[in-house]
């Protein structure tokens, strides 16, 4: 079967049957070689299409372009193969193939693989699963950037955590997060004199009065995961409360959520807040006229990365 972009699919009964005529193809699997160590077909290579060395790679495997080539990934729903041979069209390679529905395909025929774990179960790793319990954030490894705008720039920088934890709960988010709000910094006037002026003035009355409320809190009320949380997309819904300078407000927003190695878990949130929520109305013509140079505009963007350990 042909498909739009010219490419040829071939079945799991088809390579079976040239490989037992020993007819003469390169059988390439597409995916990382931590994945090709766990499992392949046999006589398999593999060259990782998510490198940026894989036309390298593929250069080592068969550097005649009129070679016939079989690719394959894991799975009919992932584009690995179908993205590798488009890369290789482009570089010219003429008798390109692939494997329709790939290593599951492959399994499904009942036909013999190769490597480290053929007989686990496969997690394609595209979906969010965290697993139930409280998760305690890492202050070193967490951070929050924030970004302010007037007319003629952008100031921008960092304020740390304190502390803090998520609890989940079937799926659900709860928790609490301690925000240090003395530890505000810029970043953009690095060096120059006026550095100082800017953190002074943020510290101050006119913004965070941080003398006054030196921590500021985010509690989350509610996190419900999306009906499919891929890894790589906003995969949850926040909703929770942010006490700043001794006012609460509700603030939503999306985030992605996805878990580490030794069964801790990493968060990323871009938002912004409008500031004069929580009474931060310094610069704003919605309560001052003639500011003149003292207009700041209402929103603060953020960017929040959290990690935990459980």
């Amino acid at each position: 079967m042909t498909n739009e972009m010219n490419f040829n699919y071939v079945t799991p009964q088809e390579v079976m049957a040239w490989i037992e005529q020993k007819t003469f193809f390169h059988l390439v699997q597409t995916l990382t070689n931590d994945y090709f160590q766990k499992i392949h077909l046999p006589g398999a290579q593999n060259a990782c299409v998510f490198e940026v060395t894989f036309l390298e790679q593929m250069q080592s495997i068969a550097a005649d372009k009129t070679a016939q080539i079989v690719l394959y990934g894991s799975s009919e729903r992932s584009m690995d193969a179908l993205t590798a041979a488009e890369k290789l069209q482009s570089e010219g390679y003429q008798q390109i193939q692939i494997l329709k529905g790939g290593i599951e395909a492959w399994r499904t025929q009942g036909y013999a693989l190769e490597g480290e774990f053929v007989n686990i179960a496969d997690n394609p790793e595209t979906q969010l699963q965290l697993s139930d319990g409280q998760y305690r954030i890492d202050t070193d490894q967490s951070l929050i950037e924030w970004a302010g705008r007037n007319p003629n720039t952008k100031h921008f920088g960092t304020v740390r955590i304190a502390d803090g934890h998520i609890q989940v709960a079937n799926g659900n988010l709860t928790g609490a997060v301690d925000i240090d709000m003395d530890s505000i910094d810029n970043i953009n006037l690095a060096g120059d004199e006026l550095q100082p002026v800017l953190v002074s003035h943020l510290k101050s009355d006119d913004f965070f009065l941080v003398k006054v409320f030196p921590t500021a809190k985010f509690t989350v009320d509610s996190g419900q995961r999306a009906e499919k949380p891929y890894l790589s997309a906003d995969n949850y819904d926040v909703n929770g409360t942010l006490e700043l300078r001794g006012v609460k407000a509700n603030i939503s927003f999306p985030s992605t959520f996805t878990h580490t190695d030794d069964n801790g878990l990493v968060a990323e949130a871009h938002f912004d807040i409008d500031r004069t929520r929580w009474n931060i109305i310094y610069g704003s013509t919605r309560f001052f006229e003639h500011i003149g140079m003292h207009l700041v505009f209402d929103l603060i963007s953020f960017q929040v990365r959290i990690v935990a350990t459980k």
